[in-house]
């Protein structure tokens, strides 16, 4: 992989669109990860202005020292780098609190997950529609188009993706080419919803290097029966989000009236 010229190809690319839109930058949402750090990155290279926004929701104290480290990294870099972090505990336990109470349900319990994001993704648009500047995505391909693992019109409510097209071990290849801090390098993926240590590969219950597997496989038609192990335990797990999560891959349906129906 050539990692410069693909660095290069996606800054270009985002600088063509913002030129194009008429907008004045970007607004990128920075979690301490590797996917926002990468993409926050590419951004800032592009020389437009870019906002760093932090939400920290409960948030683990390293994640947030993840995320601050990696600003302050990016703005002894880039003049074009503003930072900004909005604490939306309070706003969350408000939400909470107007809710009502199911004790002891699972369903709740994600329904609040995914509004974390969702709390998190209103906040973005704000700042980006006080600047006149785009959302910029931080999924990858395997979340996006693989396992579907993000939320919707959350994390996947965005403007533009400059990184889909990417697997997650080339995120990290260009996080490390563009000078990401180690702290970030080293971290194991987490979608930092649920306020504890739990890493993504908990939740799937599959390593990204094991879903990217996974998704070559189902690209060439094979099927779990082709596997023993492991190796079937992963294309099961990966068919299975992929085939529970398709309404977050696919444009929303919409439902065609015919014409006779509409005609006097």
């Amino acid at each position: 992989m050539n990692r410069a010229a693909i660095i290069d190809h996606i800054v270009n690319w985002l600088k063509a669109y913002t030129e194009k839109s008429g907008t004045k930058g970007y607004v990128v949402g920075v979690s301490g990860g590797i996917d926002s750090a990468l993409t926050s990155s590419l951004a800032a290279a592009t020389g437009f202005p870019v906002t760093l926004v932090e939400m920290p929701i409960y948030q683990s104290p390293d994640q947030v020292s993840r995320a601050r480290k990696h600003i302050e990294e990016l703005q002894k870099r880039h003049s074009n780098v503003s930072r900004v972090e909005v604490d939306l505990t309070p706003v969350f336990d408000q939400f909470i609190g107007s809710l009502p109470n199911v004790p002891g349900s699972e369903a709740r319990e994600m329904s609040l997950v995914n509004s974390r994001a969702r709390l998190r993704m209103t906040t973005l648009y704000y700042f980006a529609a006080l600047e006149s500047k785009i959302v910029v995505g931080t999924g990858n391909k395997v979340e996006d188009f693989g396992v579907g693992f993000y939320t919707k019109y959350g994390d996947g409510g965005v403007d533009l993706s400059p990184i889909a097209d990417l697997y997650k071990t080339q995120v990290f290849e260009l996080a490390e080419e563009m000078g990401v801090i180690q702290e970030i390098l080293d971290a194991p993926p987490t979608d930092g919803l649920w306020g504890d240590d739990r890493t993504d590969e908990d939740q799937i219950g599959a390593s990204y290097p094991e879903l990217e597997w996974a998704m070559e496989q189902q690209k060439e038609g094979k099927k779990p029966d082709h596997f023993h192990g492991r190796e079937k335990e992963v294309i099961e797990i990966y068919q299975r989000y992929h085939r529970n999560n398709r309404h977050k891959m696919e444009p929303i349906p919409v439902c065609e009236i015919p014409e006779d129906l509409l005609s006097d």
